[in-house]
């Protein structure tokens, strides 16, 4: 492919990039494209050369089929830009060229940019606006959504694959909301999240399936659903979870031989809502000292202080405390190294962050499948970090109440 520069169109070029430098990269990527365009719409016409065994104007004896002109179309290449084809045409309309993929306006690496492009942070809007400067194509925000089509079966396959060769022994269990968009309407879809722990202490998403996460029904199906996945359920030894209304007596059914941990950061903050400005300081002090006690035989002592000190002042939050300390204890029973994981579920939480700061600049996720696609996404860059640290290994001296006398 050669570009042929007169003489004069020579020295009007020049004169030009002497007031605008950028020009010439302009008028290179201009010569590109067309150079590029003839180049495929000749390889196309040797095609159909091929494809009728001889050349044009030439005819052979029995044969009925002839070229019969061309239509123009353009296509989009990765580092080029749109060029302009003339796809021949054969009279029986047999011919499919191998060249430019049928009913595609850009090829498969543009596609794979885009998608790569939408899950590390770039919204459909933001990715069309920059399309022209990224690709050299204008890309509206559907056919940006349509280009992620191959890894939402991906992603599908991995939210729904089989878990009979997991062996699983804690699930830390939590709901998350986002803004989505469901038939025109803006509505709050809240999204089940489940995490599992392996017995080597790494982590890994079990779950992230849509449902009402402040209701028992929605939980009970979703622990069913990962049974039928092939979770041994009678291996699962702790749930941890925050305080729904059900949700532990839905675990229990479903995993008989497993216990539950309530988060510990939620009850305080249950707890911290019932108390006066001036106490809330003493008391989360006193909440430290029952849940960070060096074993349960503390922890009781503690806890009989904690109700000898407040009941008379502050009932309420000595009622809601005694409500739910048995629950938020049990992590006595498991490894002492473990501790520190099993108090909240602060290790979902961290999850849970993560997808909002990812969805933070679309504001509106564009549906359910496509909250699917980031947010397994986002789990499976989380469970690479994971491999690394397994719980356990977290530092015993974090100060989880520390903020406590911010709350409520």
């Amino acid at each position: 492919m050669e570009l042929k520069v007169s003489v004069s169109e020579a020295l009007a070029l020049i004169k030009e990039v002497e007031n605008v430098p950028a020009k010439i990269f302009e008028y290179i990527g201009i010569n590109i494209q067309e150079a590029v365009g003839k180049f495929l719409t000749n390889l196309m016409d040797l095609e159909l050369t091929h494809h009728l065994g001889r050349d044009k104007y030439v005819r052979k004896e029995g044969h009925t089929d002839y070229r019969n002109g061309s239509y123009s179309r353009k296509f989009c290449i990765k580092g080029i830009g749109d060029v302009e084809l003339k796809i021949p045409r054969d009279r029986d309309g047999d011919f499919k060229t191998q060249v430019i993929p049928r009913s595609r306006q850009y090829e498969d690496r543009i596609t794979e940019d885009l998608a790569a492009m939408y899950l590390t942070g770039i919204s459909t809007r933001t990715l069309s606006l920059l399309s022209k400067r990224l690709i050299g194509r204008s890309i509206s925000p559907t056919e940006i959504s349509n280009a992620t089509t191959e890894l939402k079966q991906a992603i599908e396959k991995w939210r729904t694959r089989d878990l009979s060769g997991e062996k699983i022994k804690y699930l830390i269990i939590d709901g998350v909301n986002f803004h989505m968009r469901i038939k025109g309407s803006i509505e709050i879809i809240p999204i089940l999240v489940v995490i599992g722990v392996r017995e080597d202490n790494t982590r890994l998403v079990l779950l992230i399936q849509s449902g009402d996460k402040e209701s028992a029904s929605p939980w009970r199906e979703s622990f069913k659903d990962l049974k039928t996945r092939g979770l041994d359920g009678l291996f699962v030894q702790l749930g941890i979870m925050d305080g729904i209304a059900g949700l532990e007596k839905v675990f229990k059914e479903e995993f008989p031989n497993a216990k539950v941990q309530r988060c510990q950061v939620h009850v305080a903050r249950n707890v911290l809502a019932k108390v006066p400005q001036k106490l809330k300081q003493s008391v989360a002090d006193d909440l430290r000292s029952i849940f960070y006690a060096s074993s349960k035989k503390k922890a009781d002592e503690f806890a009989v202080s904690f109700v000898n000190k407040w009941e008379k002042e502050i009932p309420s939050a000595v009622k809601s405390l005694s409500n739910s300390l048995d629950a938020c204890l049990t992590f006595f029973s498991f490894p002492e190294e473990e501790w520190i994981s099993l108090r909240t579920t602060n290790m979902i939480e961290r999850l849970n962050k993560e997808f909002k700061r990812r969805t933070k600049p679309m504001e509106i996720v564009a549906g359910e499948n496509s909250c699917y696609l980031l947010l397994a996404f986002i789990s499976l860059k989380m469970e690479m970090s994971w491999r690394r640290n397994k719980i356990g290994k977290v530092r015993p001296n974090l100060p989880l109440y520390k903020k406590f006398t911010q709350l409520g």
